[in-house]
């Protein structure tokens, strides 16, 4: 895309660009998204930059009207199979935050220098300023939403100082942490409420992909432990429960966020798809359709967490609320839920590809919002795959909830119908399975997954080379390509996978009259194809 055509969509104000690009005003020392509502700065005074963070790197500070760093996150990290992409996914998954930079670069195999030099030079950012633009952000959230001290709040964000802490908000937004916690919602604008796209920023978006959430206005934090173990309440601070995840009846207690996404967004798909293959005890849904409440528990790197995520969407966003054991798991979370709802998808491009394929043209047509979900746990997905090998969906599930039961860690304190967490690959590698109604050779391939994921000869992490770990899988005893291609899409969030073999497909390609030898030309995005072609094959829903 040339800066010809990037300043044309800024004067249209074109929101599809959001969090393709970033652009900064010489004149203001600002930086906004494409389609930022206020007055269109002259050509001449404006630069063009990949990503926020390389913005803020560059001198800008972002804009308080349209909230650049919290657009969503860009399809392309999702897409992209190269160092730069899972570098990204990475840090959007906190893994900088958590190891250093010698940690990611020893996941991706090359030593820090090249991991730095590679990113720079693609997205004018190192991976220390994509993950800064993310701690900000993540404190940005805390400071409105909860009554937590600076000093907690920063250090739940990841940064190692209080000092560096209120260096960075003041070098990204020109306020102090108390400036920032008093600041109001500004007035709605083309580009939706001031507070509608904000949280955590999205990999093309802020930096990273695709943790986008936001605060909603006003919230005082309800249930949120502390870091210093107490929870914060519209009184005052209050001991948190001991054991597990905050009590509360699943209201609005928690971090209330606004996860932001891109384009239309077919709701009733994505919650009629979770809905079908909830797990009794990790997951729940809740409400009549078309106000629903999605709800599960989280196993997070240094705690547990329950997320409810609403069906009835807000002007560009999902509302979502987090009850998080331990705050410093808010980005990873966040990420985490985001990868589920497939909250980053281009559903513009989807349509502009798979729109072109006479036979799918009127299924695009027909749900120009459609997502392909992903899974808020690679190993949870993992193990629900072999589960649900040979089976319908329906007869999956009720597996699945078999060894929810049977081994699945309980919450101190149960939460509505959530009363377990998914068991750990470490819980299943040498349990007998005997609870389960499945052949002893589908228990001894679960097994050996476990065992694979347990000891990392599988690595199904944000970042992990989708070749290879198909390859891996497919290497394991009583995995075949359906197995390792449901993974790969899900767990790997891979927009491009076709599942052939597939008995739904062929079904629905039956029906829309697709001729999957064709399918070449639905690429990069042929696993939302495959969504399209089973809602092909479905019944439609009636009452």
């Amino acid at each position: 895309m040339s800066e010809d055509s990037r300043y044309e969509a800024v004067c249209s104000r074109d929101a599809r660009f959001d969090g393709q690009f970033f652009f900064g005003v010489t004149t203001t020392g600002i930086y906004c998204r494409p389609s930022c509502p206020a007055t269109t700065p002259r050509r001449k005074n404006v630069r063009f930059f990949p990503t926020s963070a390389a913005a803020q790197g560059a001198g800008f500070r972002a804009c308080r009207r349209c909230r650049p760093d919290a657009v969503p996150g860009s399809a392309e990290w999702n897409a992209r199979a190269d160092s730069v992409g899972r570098a990204m996914r990475m840090i959007g998954d906190g893994v900088v935050d958590r190891e250093g930079v010698s940690g990611l670069a020893a996941r991706l195999g090359y030593s820090a220098r090249q991991v730095q030099r590679q990113l720079t030079a693609e997205l004018g950012a190192g991976p220390v300023a994509l993950a800064r633009a993310q701690r900000a952000h993540t404190a940005r959230i805390l400071l409105r939403t909860t009554d937590l001290r600076a000093s907690e709040i920063a250090f739940a964000a990841g940064f190692s100082s209080v000092r560096q802490f209120n260096d960075t908000l003041r070098a990204i937004y020109a306020a102090t942490p108390t400036e920032l916690r008093a600041a109001r919602p500004e007035k709605p604008s083309r580009s939706g409420p001031a507070e509608a796209a904000d949280g955590v920023p999205g990999a093309s978006g802020g930096a990273l992909p695709g943790a986008s959430g936001g605060a909603l206005p006003g919230a005082s934090g309800g249930a949120l432990p502390g870091a210093s173990g107490m929870v914060p309440r519209a009184s005052g601070m209050v001991p948190r429960a001991s054991g597990g995840v905050p009590r509360g009846s699943g209201g609005a207690a928690g971090v209330p966020l606004r996860l932001a996404y891109r384009g239309p967004y077919d709701t009733a798909q994505v919650f009629d798809y979770l809905a079908r293959r909830a797990l009794a005890g990790v997951e729940e849904m809740v409400g009549a359709p078309g106000a629903r409440t999605y709800r599960r528990t989280l196993r997070l790197p240094h705690a547990c967490a329950v997320v409810e995520v609403d069906e009835r969407p807000g002007d560009g966003w999902l509302e979502c609320r987090l009850r998080l054991t331990e705050l410093r798991d808010l980005t990873t979370a966040i990420q985490r839920i985001r990868r589920l709802f497939d909250l980053d998808a281009d559903p513009y491009a989807v349509a502009e590809r798979l729109g072109a394929d006479a036979a799918l043209a009127p299924l695009v047509a027909a749900r120009p919002g459609l997502r392909s979900p992903g899974t808020a746990d690679p190993t949870e997905l993992a193990v629900r795959a072999v589960l649900g090998q040979q089976v319908s969906v329906a007869a999956g599930r009720v597996l699945g909830d078999a060894l929810v039961a049977a081994y699945g860690e309980p919450l101190a304190r149960p939460d509505g119908g959530l009363t377990r967490l998914f068991p750990r690959a470490e819980d299943l590698a040498g349990a007998p399975l005997t609870e389960l109604g499945m052949p002893e050779g589908r228990r001894a391939t679960l097994r050996t997954l476990a065992t694979a994921l347990a000891d990392g000869a599988v690595r199904l992490d944000a970042g992990a080379e989708r070749d290879r770990a198909e390859k891996e899988l497919l290497g394991l005893r009583g995995i075949g390509p359906w197995t390792a291609g449901y993974i790969r899409m899900r767990a790997l969030g891979d927009p491009d996978v076709l599942l052939e073999s597939d008995v739904a497909v062929r079904a629905g390609a039956r029906a829309a009259g697709a001729h999957l030898e064709d399918s070449e030309s639905w690429r990069p995005w042929r696993s939302y194809a495959m969504h399209h072609l089973w809602n092909a094959a479905r019944p439609p829903r009636t009452g």
